[in-house]
């Protein structure tokens, strides 16, 4: 009976939370800011992630007990803050006297309250909790991007096939993630028509890309047909071919009128495969562990199959270990592919389609082109391989005096041209450009057509710099500006100054726009200016010069909420604090790693991104000992013993 009573109290105590306290808390919209990835997640609160089992739910409750006061319960931090009775980057997000504040005060009495044992429990939680494993899939699509280069690689293609398929879609920050990979039937159409156009390329001049391993003449057909099957088979699928499978590609090889004809058939039903469009994070089979291995090396590190000496590892069980995986991707690094690889990864991080995507106002910016935009991508390219494989400090990506333009971007960024297109320069030092930050790509892919966005900068600072989510706007809010009216001109300070003042606004807002406002001194393609200038046209559709030009002071100071030590003066100063700052350094590494599994990281994920990050700043910040990290750390196997199985042709 005393165990039914005690199950019957806990179960009523945890419901208490679920029904009363979590609703509470999530409708004052506490989630966005101290979940995972919310701008407090390193504070003592901090929620489950969304649809969390109800277990975790009810620990998560037990676990603000660290914010209780057991003797003043009146002077807890879980009343305090949310209400704003003190200091509260949110501000006030649980009104006083309200239903939700009453829920609260009951919830702090319950939990002063805690039995020592259950309070030791409570008070681990952070520390101990289990969040369920984060399943992805044994097997991955290929992004256009792999799929292109596989087929240069595999076959000699020398055209880039990724543009003859629809655009992929960004989720969590790139085109790589699991959720977004899914095959509509218009791709699986351009899939089986790709597959036959490049199996009858691959032989249009006979065998003039030495695609056929050995001499196919006369008696000596059978043997090389086998050895085809089986070494191209291995390279396409990056695994041995099953027994099955050999049978039925030399069944279609032989079926064909000639030794080329039959090879034509035998690529063409390979490249429909799913094993050849889908590739293995896990092996369905234990033979199959080291070329599971190899597959995640060469597209993490390559963005394209293995060659012929990964697959041979593999084989060898040189991958079967934390050494031999660290000595096969030290040699891999060394590879242009890895190069490649590189480009691809900050080109999404970067979101250089914004870039690409980009108008500007032709009376304001008249200089601006694709050309223009051509040359930004290339410079922040350059910028992030000059960092990586010379073996730099990967921080200086957010404080570097260094850029890398053209003829034409230089003009924009007022300094000489440099020799060659594209050579480094330093840029001065009263410009204050701090490396990504004070580079034309990131001011231009964050600003609008007529004028700089400073929300819109802001934002992107903390999400692909911090790995913190801001909430969305509310819903029916007014997002314009007040007017630039000629009697009364104004910065985009003082224009967002509502942002401030608005309390379904100020919260998020006061997160964000500071950021931006540091970076007012650049406008909306990267070029440097000490006023912010408002042009008067007498007809905004034909006047080519301005009636009036009114030039305001800047104000760029501000601090990084939710950071300490983090003021600065302006774009310099602000570059310097996110290189210095933890959580940017540990958000290099999440990103690295949302692009390495395919997949947003979890909580169970937090132990060996924190390693990673522990070697990364080991190193002094560099990049290749942050993949050798990652790529050690990995973890093929799923945590709950399931697999999802990939079957073979049958």
């Amino acid at each position: 009976m005393r165990l039914l009573a005690a199950l019957i109290a806990v179960a009523a105590h945890a419901a208490e939370f679920a029904d009363s306290v979590m609703p509470a808390l999530e409708k004052a919209g506490c989630r966005h800011c101290h979940g995972a990835e919310g701008v407090a997640a390193s504070t003592r609160l901090r929620f489950p992630e969304e649809g969390a089992p109800a277990a975790r739910v009810a620990a998560f409750g037990d676990s603000l007990a660290r914010l209780v006061d057991r003797a003043q319960k009146d002077r807890s931090p879980l009343l305090l803050k949310p209400t704003n009775r003190v200091a509260h980057a949110g501000g006030e997000r649980i009104a006083k006297g309200s239903s939700e504040e009453k829920a609260l005060l009951a919830w702090i009495d319950t939990l002063a309250a805690l039995p020592p044992a259950r309070m030791r429990a409570a008070l681990e939680y952070r520390d101990n909790v289990a969040s369920e494993a984060a399943q992805g899939a044994a097997i991955r699509r290929l992004t256009h991007r792999q799929y292109a280069n596989t087929v240069r690689d595999l076959l000699k293609e020398p055209s880039d096939v990724s543009s003859q398929f629809p655009p992929e879609d960004f989720v969590d920050g790139f085109k790589n993630q699991y959720k977004s990979q899914t095959l509509s039937p218009t791709v699986i159409e351009l899939y089986s028509a790709m597959a036959e156009k490049l199996a009858a390329n691959a032989f249009r001049r006979g065998d003039s890309r030495k695609l056929i391993p050995c001499d196919y003449s006369g008696a000596n057909a059978a043997r090389c047909r086998s050895q085809f099957v089986a070494s191209f088979g291995r390279r396409a699928f990056r695994r041995p071919l099953t027994s099955q499978e050999t049978a039925r590609y030399e069944a279609l090889f032989r079926s064909a009128p000639s030794f080329l004809d039959g090879a034509r058939a035998a690529i063409e039903g390979m490249l429909n495969s799913p094993a050849f469009l889908f590739r293995m994070d896990r092996a369905p089979r234990p033979e199959w562990k080291g070329f599971a291995a190899a597959a995640r090396l060469s597209y993490f590190l390559w963005n394209t199959m293995p060659g012929d000496a990964l697959l041979d590892s593999a084989a060898a069980g040189e991958l079967d270990s934390a050494p031999g995986v660290d000595r096969a991707a030290r040699r891999m690094l060394d590879h242009p592919h890895a190069k490649e690889a590189l480009d691809e990864f900050v080109a999404q991080w970067l979101r250089f389609d914004r870039a690409f995507g980009a108008a500007r106002e032709r009376r304001t910016f008249p200089q601006f082109s694709n050309e223009l935009v051509q040359a930004m991508a290339e410079e922040a390219k350059r910028f992030a391989a000059d960092l990586a494989w010379n073996d730099r400090d990967f921080m200086d990506l957010f404080r570097s005096s260094r850029g890398y333009p053209n003829s034409s971007l230089a003009a924009v960024y007022g300094v000489p041209a440099p020799a060659r297109d594209h050579d480094a320069v330093e840029f001065p030092a009263a410009q204050q450009r701090a490396g990504l930050l004070g580079q034309a790509l990131f001011l231009t892919l964050t600003s609008k057509p007529e004028d700089t966005a400073p929300t819109s900068r802001g934002l992107f600072i903390r999400e692909q710099f911090l790995c913190q989510r801001v909430p969305p706007p509310p819903a029916n809010v007014d997002n314009n500006l007040a007017p630039l009216a000629e009697e009364r001109p104004m910065t985009n300070k003082e224009r967002l100054k509502e942002h401030t003042v608005n309390k379904a606004c100020s919260s998020c807002h006061s997160l964000i726009d500071p950021l931006g406002f540091a970076l007012e001194n650049f406008d909306a393609i990267g070029a440097r200016r000490e006023k912010y200038k408002i042009l008067y046209y007498p007809d905004e559709h034909e006047a080519k010069k301005p009636k009036k030009t009114v030039e305001l002071d800047l104000e760029t100071a501000g601090e990084i909420a939710g950071i300490k030590d983090s003021r600065y003066t302006g774009p310099a100063e602000l570059g310097q604090v996110l290189a210095r700052s933890r959580e940017c350094q540990e958000c290099i590494v999440k990103q690295v790693f949302r692009y390495m599994t395919g997949r947003r990281e979890s909580a169970s994920d937090e132990a060996p991104i924190r390693a990673s990050w522990q070697a990364f700043r080991d190193s002094g910040f560099r990049y290749r000992e942050l993949l050798i990290s990652l790529v050690k750390s990995w973890d093929a196997e799923p945590r709950d013993g399931r697999i999802a199985r990939a079957e073979p042709d049958r």
